[in-house]
C-alpha cells in the first residue's frame, strides 16, 4: 500500500473542517452569489449560466443541444444544496483533481550507493584456508593409499632412454625438440608470460560471469591447452631417443 505524505494529510484534514464549518453556516448566508463565487473563475460562471439558460429554453426533441463540457463545467460550478462548496469540489473548495501521490522515497536522495565488493577477511581468507585443508587432506590420503618409490641412485656411466625432465618441464623439453633452444626457452614462455600479466588491463570487465568474460577465458583457456597438449605428448608420445611413439604400440616410457 502506498504510504501517503504527512502534509497531504493535514492538508485534506484541515479542508475537511473548513467545509464542516462552512457548512454549518446559515444557508441564507451560504447562498450569498459573493460568497459562492469567490471560489470559482468569472469565465466558468458565466459558462456555467449560458448553459443553464440554453438548456432551459431548448425543446425536448432538439436533445443533446448542451456540450458535455458545458455540463460538467455546470456540475462542478452548482453550488451544494446545504452548503457554499460547489459539487465535486475539493479540499479548500477547489476544482483541480488530484491525480496521484507521489511517493516519498522517490524523491529522496540516495547517499550510499551499493558496491559490488566484499572483505578479504572473513570472506576470502576463509574459502582460501578451507581450500588449503581440502588439499592437504587430499595429498595425505593420496601418499597413503600410492607408492611412489624413489629410482635408483643415479649412474655416471649409464644414461637412461629416453632421458626425460620432471612432467612440469617436459612441455619446455618438447618445445626443444622443435624450434631453436632461444625460441623455445625465451621467447614463447615470454611472450606467454607478457600476456597474462597484460590480460587484466586489456580486460577491466568487472563482471564475475564466464559469459561476461570471454576474451580472459579464451586466453587463459589457449595458455592451459597449448602447455598441456606438450606435457602429454612428451610424457605418453616420447619413446627412446625421445623419439615419437605410439604408447598402445610400443608401451608407456614415462614414470612417475
Amino acid at each position: 500500500m502506498t504510504e501517503i505524505p504527512e502534509h497531504l494529510l493535514k492538508r485534506a484534514q484541515a479542508a475537511r473542517e473548513k467545509a464542516a464549518g462552512e457548512a454549518a453556516q446559515p444557508a441564507a448566508e451560504a447562498d450569498s452569489p459573493a460568497e459562492a463565487d469567490s471560489r470559482i473563475p468569472a469565465h466558468l460562471l458565466e459558462r456555467s449560466k449560458a448553459a443553464r439558460t440554453k438548456a432551459a429554453g431548448d425543446e425536448p426533441e432538439s436533445g443533446g443541444g448542451v456540450a458535455v463540457a458545458d455540463k460538467v463545467a455546470a456540475a462542478v460550478a452548482t453550488p451544494a444544496a446545504g452548503g457554499g462548496v460547489p459539487v465535486g469540489a475539493g479540499p479548500g473548495g477547489h476544482t483541480q483533481r488530484l491525480l496521484t501521490v507521489v511517493k516519498s522515497g522517490s524523491i529522496q536522495e540516495v547517499k550510499a550507493q551499493p558496491v559490488d565488493k566484499v572483505h578479504t577477511w572473513p570472506h576470502l581468507l576463509a574459502a582460501e584456508f578451507v581450500a588449503s585443508l581440502a588439499c592437504l587432506v587430499f595429498t595425505f590420503l593420496f601418499s597413503i593409499w600410492v607408492n611412489a618409490p624413489l629410482l635408483q641412485l643415479a649412474n655416471n656411466n649409464q644414461t637412461p632412454n629416453p632421458s626425460k625432465a620432471p612432467w612440469y618441464f617436459l612441455g619446455l623439453q618438447e618445445l626443444l625438440t622443435m624450434f631453436h633452444p632461444m625460441v623455445a626457452g625465451v621467447t614463447i614462455p615470454g611472450v606467454g608470460i607478457i600476456l597474462l600479466i597484460f590480460a587484466p588491463y586489456i580486460d577491466k570487465n568487472p563482471s564475475n560471469k564466464p559469459e561476461d568474460r570471454k576474451f580472459a577465458t579464451s586466453l587463459m583457456t589457449v595458455h592451459l591447452m597449448f602447455w598441456a597438449v606438450l606435457v602429454m605428448i612428451g610424457s605418453f608420445f616420447r619413446g627412446p631417443g625421445f623419439n615419437f611413439t605410439l604408447p598402445w604400440r610400443d608401451g608407456l616410457f614415462f614414470e612417475l
